[in-house]
């Protein structure tokens, strides 16, 4: 089981090359094994935001394209929960304040999953598993 950080996702359904070849293995590996790709709900909402202050230009309409997101075999969308929520504030160790990215690491943790990102503050990070 994966959790796909907010670029990995976007990256890896455009087909970018700026997803690493490790990344992409991680993420084929689910797929070839069933396994599950992880999405916070969180994701919805940056991706949302970059659309919309125009960092981020993605194929469709953004309901449509997270509808096609989330057809994909083996990806689910996890929603925000009481849980993820309190663990995202109560993170143990020295992350930094960026509320998405602790989200994204909360749900990580809650789930046992390997973190699925490029940003190098939570590679550094101790208290989950990531690949890049």
């Amino acid at each position: 089981m994966i959790v796909l950080d907010t670029h990995a996702l976007v990256w890896w359904v455009s087909g970018s090359k700026e997803l690493s070849a490790a990344a992409a293995r991680a993420i084929e590996k689910e797929v070839r094994e069933e396994g599950e790709i992880l999405v916070s709900a969180i994701t919805a909402w940056e991706i949302a935001m970059l659309v919309e202050r125009g960092r981020l230009v993605i194929s469709r309409e953004l309901g449509e394209w997270i509808d096609l997101v989330k057809a994909i075999e083996n990806v689910r969308f996890v929603a925000v929960d009481d849980a993820i929520a309190v663990q995202a504030v109560l993170l143990p160790g020295n992350l930094h304040k960026d509320p998405a990215d602790r989200f994204i690491v909360a749900t990580a943790r809650k789930y046992g999953a390997t973190l699925i990102t490029k940003d190098e503050k939570l590679s550094a990070y101790e208290f989950v598993n990531t690949a890049w």
